[in-house]
């Protein structure tokens, strides 16, 4: 399969089999897709928690408006975006540049300096909305990597942040859940698999100028 078969096998599962669970080595993988994603400046302004526990998939589906997807799928990946910018972000951020790159942590000063400036002073409002944007970059690699290894995957938006912030004990780390992707292998009862998918056609999305 090419890319282009991966994207035109993939679809949001409806439901998934509850009793087939991924393999660690295809959720290392799927971690280092994620990893990889661009990020605006390159700082990474996001954590990525993991759920496999059956009895914190069941609670956050309550969260979740009942969706059978959060509580049947192997794992949730939930996405959630830094709510403010610490000085300490910037400078292990420059720290890990300069070792990464073999470049002298004095060459990359300005940049950081750069980064505190334009950053520093932003509000909680401007930050949260820059950073959860960036999320759903993270979330396409995400849906890439899976249909690429055949696991079926669900971006979820409809969820009750406040309550799986709470759960999840994350305010206090200054982030918020932004979006989750339930990810597993589609049930044999899940008739979407079968829908053709319902898409523009190229010449109504595309504009050569």
């Amino acid at each position: 399969m090419d890319i282009i078969d991966y994207y035109k096998w993939r679809y949001a599962t409806k439901k998934f089999n509850p009793h087939k669970k991924i393999p660690i080595s295809d959720i290392e993988i799927i971690k280092e897709s994620i990893r990889l994603a661009p990020t605006s400046y390159g700082l990474q302004l996001f954590k990525v928690i993991i759920i496999e526990n059956q009895l914190k998939k069941e609670a956050l589906r309550k969260f979740s408006y009942n969706q059978s997807q959060v509580s049947d799928a192997s794992h949730l990946f939930i996405f959630c975006n830094s709510t403010k910018v610490f000085e300490k972000d910037i400078d292990s951020y420059i720290e890990n540049k300069s070792l990464s790159q073999e470049i002298p942590i004095e060459k990359n000063k300005g940049y950081g300096d750069f980064l505190k400036k334009t950053l520093l002073n932003k509000s909680s409002k401007e930050i949260s909305e820059w950073t959860k944007n960036q999320l759903y970059i993270a979330l396409t690699h995400l849906m890439t990597a899976c249909a690429s290894l055949k696991i079926d995957s669900c971006p979820i938006e409809g969820f009750d942040t406040s309550k799986y912030n709470d759960f999840l004990d994350i305010d206090k780390k200054s982030l918020s859940a932004g979006v989750v992707a339930a990810i597993g292998y589609r049930s044999e009862t899940d008739n979407s698999q079968y829908d053709k998918k319902v898409r523009k056609a190229t010449k109504d999305i595309f504009e050569i100028d």
